[in-house]
């Protein structure tokens, strides 16, 4: 019998409050200096220096259609590992604040809503209960593209057409 962690970190985008699976999150960061790299997504801010590893870093306001996150004292990166064609990627994900890691127990997720939402539904995993609140379940696996991958790989892509 395996044994989820029903442990997701919380963050929030606006007034809305987001979780990840803790399982897929590797560190939250202060937010720190992002190094633009030209012919990216609008949604990809740039690169941070991760322990000398150059990391994407995502604005997922602009990925969910919302304004673009502007740094506050509270504005951080969360680290998190997706899976992208069977392969572990790191990424950030610029968020406006985060609350807490939390226990929601199966039983208090529900479906993703087909509409209501700002979010693209493919990316909610569920919607978890908490009190009388409620937060949006993303599938961190879902949120990001290919795309978003391709940042790593701008600098070879130009050397390459210039031969």
């Amino acid at each position: 019998m395996s044994e989820n962690t029903n442990q997701y970190l919380t963050f929030t985008l606006g007034e809305e409050v987001f979780a990840l699976d803790i399982a897929s999150v590797r560190e939250v960061l202060e937010y720190t200096t992002i190094t633009k790299v030209p012919r990216t997504p609008e949604a990809v801010r740039g690169v941070i220096n991760l322990r000398g590893r150059a990391v994407p870093v995502v604005d997922v306001r602009l990925k969910f259609g919302m304004p673009e996150t502007r740094r506050t004292v509270n504005t951080c990166i969360i680290i998190v590992e997706v899976r992208m064609d069977g392969q572990e990627t790191v990424l950030g994900a610029l968020a406006d604040s985060v609350k807490e890691v939390m226990d929601i127990e199966p039983k208090d997720i529900e479906p993703a809503p087909r509409m209501g939402t700002s979010v693209h539904a493919d990316f909610i995993q569920g919607i978890g209960k908490h009190g009388d609140d409620f937060i949006i379940i993303l599938d961190i696996d879902k949120v990001f593209t290919e795309d978003e991958l391709q940042v790593r790989d701008v600098a070879g892509e130009d050397s390459q057409s210039a031969a």
